[in-house]
């Protein structure tokens, strides 16, 4: 597990600040002038496309990845637009480039190291406490290979007390180079997500929520992750009353989506892929989004998950204004 700043830094985003004008009409905000991020798939906006082996490109090399915004595979694990660039959107910003692949980059117009952002740390430093530092979607990838090796519950739920102590010491390390605004996401809704639906699709009946279809147990295990987060959250509060710490709700932000899907724009039970084949949930495992033969749906914007492990850009858009705009932030993003 990534138990230390170096392993945990590529699931990183620091947004730096500096003052550019700003629509009377938006509200009111913090300005920003970059964004650096160290992401992983969620916020990576090319890197892994540029390392991987040419012989052996990743999906997201292939379409219809890309289709809905670039029309053409940019490395972005999504049909277009991911988190982080809606993110640039909203504080007028440009799309933040790959760090690999990418010719004269620098930290004045933004950069993505996501895979080598342990070695961009030192020449952050200085600039950290004029920074909102948003820490990614850290354990996911954790708990994923844990549930995916056939691990039960109760094996995967005494790791999260580990994750919670790798998220606050990430965050105490970052304090101590100068680090004052955080936001900190909690866990996306992955009993909604069709490769979990598919993996547990063995699942008793009673285990799945009547009302959205997604499996009860495994969002019940997601919202213990962020009570346990929320609750070391409090405490580093405390502890360093000097600093922000914001809580993103991103299990709430994306399960009204299940809730009410047609408010929202997505369609009517809205569990499967819109890019995957065969099963109830339109995924296969070994026969994923990018192979030879897979096909995607004509309307990406009304799904809410694209390819089985990510979001699509529709879903992407709607969640950030929830959190920069909606109740998802607490306390509220500024």
């Amino acid at each position: 597990m990534a138990s230390s700043l170096k392993k945990l830094i590529s699931s990183f985003l620091l947004i730096f600040s500096s003052t550019i004008t700003v629509d009377s009409t938006e509200p009111s905000c913090r300005s920003y002038k970059s964004i650096i991020s160290f992401g992983d798939s969620g916020a990576d906006t090319g890197n892994y496309l540029h390392l991987f082996d040419v012989n052996h490109p990743p999906q997201a090399a292939f379409p219809p990845y890309g289709e809905t915004f670039f029309h053409a595979p940019t490395g972005r694990n999504s049909d277009g637009r991911l988190i982080i660039d809606f993110i640039a959107e909203f504080l007028r910003l440009p799309y933040v480039p790959p760090y690999f692949g990418s010719q004269n980059v620098s930290f004045k117009q933004g950069i993505n190291f996501a895979v080598y952002g342990a070695t961009a740390l030192d020449h952050c430093k200085e600039m950290l406490g004029d920074s909102l530092i948003l820490m990614g979607d850290i354990g996911a990838n954790d708990y994923v290979y844990m549930f995916f090796q056939g691990k039960s519950i109760n094996e995967v739920e005494e790791l999260v007390p580990l994750v919670i102590k790798a998220i606050s010491s990430a965050i105490v390390d970052l304090i101590n180079l100068g680090g004052k605004t955080f936001l900190v996401p909690g866990s996306f809704p992955y009993g909604c997500f069709p490769a979990y639906l598919t993996l547990f699709q063995t699942a008793k009946e009673e285990e799945y929520d009547p009302f959205t279809g997604c499996l009860s147990w495994l969002n019940a295990f997601g919202k213990n992750h962020d009570e346990q987060l929320k609750t070391e959250l409090r405490r580093l509060r405390k502890l360093y009353p000097h600093v922000n710490i914001i809580y993103a709700d991103y299990y709430n932000s994306m399960y009204r989506f299940f809730q009410e899907p047609a408010k929202y724009g997505f369609k009517e039970r809205p569990l499967g892929a819109c890019c995957g084949v065969g099963g109830q949930y339109n995924f296969t495992i070994g026969e994923e989004c990018g192979y030879q033969g897979v096909g995607y749906c004509k309307n990406p914007s009304e799904y809410v998950n694209w390819d089985g492990y990510h979001l699509t850009e529709a879903t992407h858009q709607k969640m950030v204004h929830g959190l920069l705009k909606g109740p998802y932030a607490t306390p509220a993003f500024d």
